[in-house]
C-alpha cells in the first residue's frame, strides 16, 4: 500500500506551526497515525512526538453559469497534525 503525503500550507495552518510546532499533512484515507509517523520521520528526519488526524468533509458547492445553477461536492479528505521535537523544524520548500 502506497501512502501519499502533501504539506498543507495555509494561514491557519502557518500559524499553528509558529505558535506549536506542528505541522499539517494532507494524506491517504487508508494511512493510520503509526504509518504517517514512520513516513514523516524518514522523509524528513525528524523526530515526531505525536500525531493526530481528522476526516475533512466534502463540501457542497454550487455557482451559476449561462445554463443555469451547477451543484457539485468537493472530496473528503485525511488531514494529519504533527508535532515534531523542540527545536527541530521542518522546511517544505527545500526540495522545489
Amino acid at each position: 500500500m502506497e501512502i501519499s503525503i502533501k504539506p498543507i500550507v495555509t494561514e491557519k495552518a502557518t500559524k499553528l506551526t509558529d505558535k506549536l510546532n506542528r505541522y499539517t499533512f494532507r494524506v491517504s484515507p487508508e494511512a493510520n497515525k503509526y504509518q504517517i509517523k514512520q513516513l514523516i520521520e524518514d522523509i524528513y528526519g525528524v523526530k515526531v512526538v505525536e500525531v493526530n488526524t481528522m476526516v475533512v468533509r466534502g463540501k457542497n458547492k454550487s455557482r451559476w453559469t449561462k445554463s443555469g445553477l451547477l451543484r457539485g461536492k468537493t472530496s473528503a479528505y485525511k488531514k494529519a497534525v504533527v508535532a515534531v521535537e523542540e527545536g527541530q523544524t521542518i522546511d517544505f520548500y527545500s526540495n522545489i
